[in-house]
């Protein structure tokens, strides 16, 4: 297919030449790289070229569409997100309105727990459907790459059912899907005093069958007080790294846990949450390589601090935003409304959180030479939205969905 789309109002995230960036970090994420009144042309589902009206194309297309007034974005790339679930967690909801918080739900065997009960109970086949749907849900407002982890089923078969669930939406989507191995989300009840029998389950059991049948991209574990020590965490990464799986972390986000430091010290793609950072934790940062991803919605939705985006980026260091799409914490999927969130809560600007759903995204998923920016080569995996005044108004306009049609793999969908 040759696809060329003309008169386009504004083309953003551009990269013009042979250089790629691996992502963007300090004031540089200030900048949208942007060519107005622009056509792009699209040939075998990626992107062939770029450039103004001025200068118009000099190629032949089977299709041409004009797109007076509408803007171009490379689609969200979502690098945290709980997508597979069996079911909501609406009481719990009504629990913490009613003064319980979220750890105290936890020590009652809600929380993951509760998820790991109504999982076990689901069959394969019905979770893939939820999955499934959930995912189109959130490609309808522009996500075109996405993580996804497991962790809600607590034991090597409820684990391996996650897994292979994720492994069927990769085959079947057209968007690219990262699996995390997440086992390490919390102690089952069984194990409630066993941690070590519990930790043994994961490296001697769980950990050889994920890479014998190839399930996982990425070790995940979740370091925080209450949940998962450093010295596990530290135990689990150095298995994980035995047998490929890279790490990423949940850190930082109910206390200063120490999972920002045991991050960069095992070179984990990206430390998540990151509620509670301050200087420490960014002088570990600026040592190592490992992207910090801010997760405020999840803040937003259990009415706890805010990340300090402002200070991380002051410092010089990259941000990535990602949903936590999960039925606990953060029951939305919303890019749209994650940038909200940046923006109002965060103090980020428009431009620096695009740039951190967009190449930043797609460096936490190590997918930055596909996709994230617009450029020759990369993947045709595209928003255009509604018309709109400028890209401020994505996340000013918050609550509505600023995509009109998506293009993925150079096909609308």
């Amino acid at each position: 297919m040759h696809l060329l789309l003309t008169n386009i109002k504004q083309l953003c995230q551009v990269e013009t030449g042979t250089a790629r960036k691996a992502l963007v970090k300090g004031e540089a994420m200030r900048v949208l790289p942007s060519i107005e009144n622009a056509w792009l042309f699209i040939e075998h589902g990626k992107i062939h070229s770029f450039g103004r009206m001025s200068e118009p194309p000099a190629v032949a297309a089977n299709d041409v569409m004009d797109m007076s007034g509408r803007t171009i974005l490379p689609a969200w790339c979502d690098s945290h997100t709980h997508l597979v679930f069996a079911a909501p967690r609406e009481k719990e909801f009504v629990d913490r309105i009613n003064g319980l918080s979220y750890e105290e739900i936890a020590r009652r065997g809600g929380g993951i727990l509760n998820s790991a009960r109504k999982l076990n109970e689901t069959s394969e086949e019905e979770l893939y459907d939820q999955s499934l749907q959930r995912l189109h849900e959130v490609m309808g407002k522009g996500t075109g790459a996405i993580e996804i982890k497991s962790g809600y089923g607590l034991n090597t078969d409820a684990e391996l059912k996650m897994l292979r669930v994720i492994r069927k939406l990769k085959e079947n989507a057209p968007i690219p899907i990262k699996a995390s191995f997440l086992a390490a989300h919390a102690y089952p009840l069984e194990y409630k005093q066993d941690h070590e029998g519990y930790l043994k389950l994961i490296i001697e059991e769980m950990l050889p069958r994920v890479a014998d049948e190839g399930l996982a991209d990425y070790m995940d574990v979740f370091c925080e007080q209450g949940f998962f020590s450093i010295d596990d965490t530290e135990r689990l990464l150095e298995a994980g790294w035995k047998y490929g799986l890279k790490p990423k972390i949940h850190a930082n986000q109910l206390h200063h846990s120490g999972g920002v430091e045991v991050g960069v010290k095992h070179k984990a793609i990206s430390v998540d949450h990151l509620e509670c950072v301050g200087d420490k934790e960014i002088a570990a940062l600026k040592e190592g390589s490992t992207m910090p991803t801010l997760l405020p919605a999840a803040a937003f939705f259990l009415g706890i601090q805010y990340q300090p985006a402002r200070k991380i980026i002051d410092a010089g260091l990259p941000v990535c935003l990602a949903t936590d799409y999960n039925p606990g914490s953060c029951p939305s999927g919303s890019v749209p409304f994650l940038l909200t969130l940046a923006c109002t809560q965060l103090k980020m600007t428009p431009e620096e959180a695009i740039n951190a759903v967009t190449l930043n995204g797609a460096a936490a998923l190590e997918l930055q030479d596909e996709i994230g920016t617009i450029a020759e080569g990369k993947r045709a995996n595209l928003i255009i939205t509604k018309q709109i005044p400028s890209v401020s108004y994505i996340p000013y306009d918050f609550g509505n969905n600023p995509v009109d049609k998506m293009i993925i793999n150079g096909h609308f969908i």
